[in-house]
């Protein structure tokens, strides 16, 4: 599962590598996010109401209501940040907005971590050019109207979650559960965006590790933060 993310690109790389038009960057002046949680905001990329791309600020996790199970009474939702690929199209949670609202999320780096006390984090980017690794990139993402009921009422509805699929050889000895996010390639966003569920199907697989490094190793904390995130 992956439960945080960053995206320093600028808005000029984002629009560039996803084929937005200016005119359709919703984000204003939007700063690096070197660190995005579950609950948190960021860009994504959907089609909007008359098929074009735009660029647009949701929050990373569906929700779903919570009870305590001391009182039985109602406490802050979770939020599930992760899709399992094998329940896309079989969980109530997903087949909606997988038929019908998949999304890009960009990326510049994500983030496994290993072991507690203390954890070691692994930062996680493609190859290329950049020097630092930190080229733009996409995980293959669904997003929804959100239960109003759910949410604050000055906060927006919009929410996106990523889709996880089996890891690759360097992130598997990395992650318990042997998950990493679906990375789509350049050539199939607009199958994903727009293709049917069954085209859109056969872009979920494991990204290659040999198009992969990591970009920073260091002891961290983040394994013993409770952030109300889940991952399916």
């Amino acid at each position: 599962m992956c439960n945080l993310y960053a995206n320093i690109a600028t808005a000029e790389a984002m629009r560039k590598l996803f084929q937005v038009a200016p005119g359709q960057d919703r984000l204003g002046n939007a700063e690096p996010r070197p660190a995005i949680f579950p609950k948190g905001l960021a860009p994504v990329v959907r089609l909007d109401s008359e098929g074009q791309r735009e660029l647009i600020e949701m929050r990373w996790g569906f929700l779903t209501p919570q009870v305590s199970k001391k009182t039985g009474k109602p406490i802050k939702p979770a939020a599930w940040n992760n899709a399992r690929d094998d329940k896309l199209r079989k969980s109530g949670l997903w087949r909606g907005s997988f038929e019908e609202r998949r999304c890009l999320v960009p990326v510049t780096s994500f983030n496994e971590t290993k072991g507690r006390q203390p954890a070691t984090d692994f930062w996680f980017a493609l190859t290329g050019d950049d020097p630092d690794g930190r080229s733009p990139f996409a995980f293959a993402g669904v997003w929804r109207q959100e239960n109003p009921d759910l949410i604050e009422d000055d906060d927006t509805k919009l929410r996106h979650t990523v889709i996880t699929t089996e890891a690759n050889d360097l992130i598997r000895p990395i992650h318990a559960k042997g998950r990493m996010p679906v990375i789509l390639e350049p050539a199939d966003y607009e199958t994903w965006l727009a293709g049917n569920p069954d085209e859109a199907a056969t872009l979920i697989r494991t990204f290659p590790a040999d198009r992969m490094r990591i970009v920073l190793q260091g002891v961290g904390e983040k394994a013993d933060r409770d952030d109300g995130s889940l991952s399916d």
